[in-house]
């Protein structure tokens, strides 16, 4: 392997990497995916699952032991909460060391060859003829070589810096999961929460999982006192204090400036590396999903010959006006969060909204595309 020239080398094994790997295995490109963690590894996570990531797994997909939501209870600042209910699930949630496992396992599927435990600690590219370029991943053991790179290394990417990415919203999340005991599962049985909060962009919510109960909060980056109350609060709110945690942390989630480049000498970048989530809800598994699905078929393309397309554009189409619309909703909710959680809790087109995007049924592309909700995000915020 040390020898070898891999058309395609993915660097992260996360839902962007995997499916990435996947996909230019499947192009018909050799392709190595690597993590520095030992496989399968944990993730703490909400695990959420929205229509569109549901809709955009690849084939073969064997679908992990899921909860699922029909019921959307909605409060603010950890007060009495609202529910909603509709006919069908809108949400599903899954552990990701399950899910993520499945995905890499389609990577292997398609041809993919995984190496985990492995640290990338450089990179050095050199020009071969023009627009191929030899790429060498300098590892903690070892060098590897490269046709392309896609960096799926999360919100704290060596490939992002090298290709020079910049993020404009950096937000902490911070979660507690709870082991799940028969008296919650059925409290929690096919309902989420989602609290909002007069913390300027912060949000909290409680996600049932087939052996845990997630909570967690969100919110810009250098909030974070106000954050452990805000958790701590939305904890003794539901009765959780004496309940058994299992895993808690926090991670850093980062969102793409508009001009960041995400490419750079058949380097490419999706998922969290590229910093691409819904700036709002901060939604990430969908973006990954589908920016690693095109940076894999990206980069195979390039690994043969030179794509008439650039990633960058190709992505723009793909993603841009969902976060174009997610960064107006977000400054809408900054400072009007109480109206929106009233929205949620009592209008028929705030619960119908939250259930077409939830169930994947639109986008907040396809919504921005509406006259009245681009009218409304420009007056609110």
């Amino acid at each position: 392997m040390t020898n070898m020239r891999w058309d395609v080398v993915v660097v992260g094994a996360g839902p962007a990497g995997a499916m990435a790997a996947y996909e230019a295995a499947r192009s018909g490109a050799s392709t190595l995916l690597l993590d520095r963690q030992r496989l399968p590894r944990y993730k703490l996570c909400g695990g959420g699952l929205i229509g569109t990531s549901m809709s955009s797994l690849p084939a073969g997909f064997q679908m992990p032991a899921t909860t699922s939501a029909s019921s959307g209870l909605f409060s603010f600042e950890s007060g009495t909460a609202v529910r909603r209910t509709a006919d069908a699930a809108f949400l599903h949630m899954v552990m990701r060391s399950d899910f993520d496992a499945e995905l890499v396992r389609c990577a292997e599927g398609a041809g993919a060859r995984v190496q985990d435990s492995t640290s990338v600690i450089g990179v050095d590219v050199s020009d071969v003829d023009g627009w191929d370029s030899e790429i060498q991943l300098r590892c903690d053991s070892s060098v590897i070589r490269a046709r392309t790179v896609i960096g799926a290394d999360g919100s704290t990417s060596r490939i992002a810096k090298f290709v020079g990415a910049r993020f404009d919203q950096i937000d902490l999340g911070l979660e507690i999961e709870f082991a799940l005991t028969d008296a919650l599962k059925e409290r929690w049985k096919d309902a989420v929460l989602l609290d909002f909060s007069s913390i300027p962009g912060a949000y909290g919510w409680i996600f049932p999982k087939p052996d845990r109960l997630t909570v967690g909060v969100i919110a810009g980056k250098g909030l974070a006192v106000q954050q452990r109350e805000y958790l701590s609060a939305l904890i003794a709110a539901h009765d959780l204090q004496g309940q058994l945690v299992v895993h808690e942390g926090g991670h850093l989630t980062r969102v793409r400036a508009q001009d960041s480049p995400v490419e750079r000498a058949g380097l490419f970048l999706c998922g969290d590396a590229a910093g691409l989530l819904e700036p709002w809800t901060r939604e990430g598994i969908s973006f990954a999903l589908r920016s690693g699905r095109l940076a894999g078929r990206t980069a195979a393309a390039t690994a043969n010959t030179q794509p008439t397309a650039t990633y960058t554009s190709a992505l723009h189409d793909l993603l841009g006006e969902e976060m174009r619309v997610g960064a107006m909703a977000l400054r809408a909710y900054s400072k009007h969060p109480k109206l929106i959680a009233k929205a949620l809790q009592r209008t028929g087109r705030g619960w119908g909204a939250f259930q077409h995007l939830s169930s994947g049924a639109s986008t907040f592309g396809d919504l921005g595309q509406r006259r009245s909700v681009r009218a409304a995000l420009r007056f609110l915020g």
